[in-house]
């Protein structure tokens, strides 16, 4: 009969969770391999503590294990180790934080192979600017750009890490009050990797990479900003050794500004002059956007500073929110050099009934306006 998980750790069934956790890493640093060499018995007590803590720690399978005892993990029933108890391999991945890093960080003993230790060392990333006008962001666009990075050279090869004979980690035994520790850090030599440079070529580094010249396509989205990142995955510099995987090329946008738009988020303002006939008589006009054209109808008697939406006509969002809205600005000139004839024409209506300022309740103010624009 298995023994019961709450007597395992020497806890009452009403422990709270972090004293679950407590006696648990009690009874891990008291059976600990690296404290019991050789201790078949410590061993066991050693995995029997921590399935008994892979149990009680969570709580769906704590209030199983109360209500149907260890019947409620046999023959599949989601113990997660197939009731077979826990190898060392598992107690090191899932409850390695437990020790607070006071044995190695997770790799004790003998149970930590090569493949544990050793890192798979990344290259560096690249980080370039790319500029964009209104046009290229309004649509997407990619771009074919030239990027120098670190490769590795025609001809290198790598061996084994001798210090580390490619475990990547180097294991020290201390006495301490506690008994001998056995810890591992990152080897010296290879940092990490388990490889060390085998053949360098004469174009190479003392890493085995070389500098070379690569045109990169990078697919930028619409809507983009300035200031925003992307990233190419693998188009960075290469990293030493066989089992070495390429950096990053970290892409900033930089946005041309416009002549003649101004960007507000999703948005787009267009400063629009007309003269005073014009604003007067009513006329079309054609408005660049960032699609094209459009045409656009002035309304006979409009005001300078009013403003004309056209929803849709800015720029995409990149969360595919929509686009945003062009809005024209309506500046009526007035003219400040006069021939003879027109001054006398104007001197004439100055008191006529049609040019006194009659503005309606429907005529908006200047904060209103900017109100709405906002809105």
């Amino acid at each position: 009969m298995k023994q019961d998980y709450y007597e395992i750790l020497g806890i009452s069934k009403n422990a709270t969770p972090a004293e679950i956790k407590k006696a648990y890493r009690k009874k891990a640093i008291e059976y600990h391999p690296d404290k019991n060499p050789g201790n078949k018995a410590a061993e066991e007590k050693f995995k029997k503590a921590a399935e008994a803590y892979e149990i009680l720690s969570n709580e769906n399978k704590k209030a199983r294990y109360d209500q149907y005892g260890h019947a409620a993990f046999e023959n599949g029933g989601g113990n997660g180790y197939g009731g077979g108890g826990m190898n060392m391999e598992d107690i090191f991945s899932q409850f390695g934080d437990i020790f607070g890093g006071g044995f190695g960080g997770g790799s004790f003993g003998g149970f930590s192979g090569a493949s544990r230790g050793r890192a798979r060392v990344k290259g560096s990333n690249l980080r370039i600017r790319v500029k964009l006008n209104l046009e290229e962001i309004a649509n997407g666009v990619e771009k074919k750009v030239k990027v120098r990075r670190k490769v590795m050279a025609e001809g290198a090869t790598y061996k084994t890490c001798t210090t580390c004979n490619g475990a990547g980690q180097v294991m020290r035994v201390t006495n301490t009050i506690l008994g001998r520790m056995q810890t591992a850090s990152t080897c010296p030599t290879c940092h990490g990797t388990g490889e060390i440079l085998d053949k360098r070529p004469k174009n190479a580094d003392s890493d085995g990479l070389e500098l070379k010249e690569e045109t990169v396509s990078i697919k930028i989205p619409a809507g983009v900003t300035e200031g925003v990142q992307l990233k190419v995955n693998g188009k960075g510099n290469a990293a030493p050794g066989n089992n070495a995987i390429d950096g990053d090329l970290i892409v900033v946008i930089e946005e041309i500004p416009h002549e003649t738009l101004k960007r507000e988020g999703t948005n787009l303002h267009f400063d629009l002059y007309i003269n005073f006939s014009e604003a007067v008589l009513g006329i079309s006009k054609n408005i660049d956007t960032v699609t094209g054209k459009v045409k656009i109808k002035i309304e006979p008697g409009t005001q300078s500073g009013k403003i004309l939406r056209l929803r849709g006509k800015g720029l995409p969002s990149i969360d595919n929110y929509g686009n945003g809205d062009l809005l024209i600005h309506i500046n009526v000139w007035t003219p400040q050099t006069l021939s003879t004839e027109q001054e006398a024409f104007f001197e004439a209506n100055k008191k006529d009934e049609n040019f006194k300022p009659n503005p309606s309740k429907l005529d908006k103010s200047f904060f209103e306006k900017v109100k709405d624009m906002f809105s």
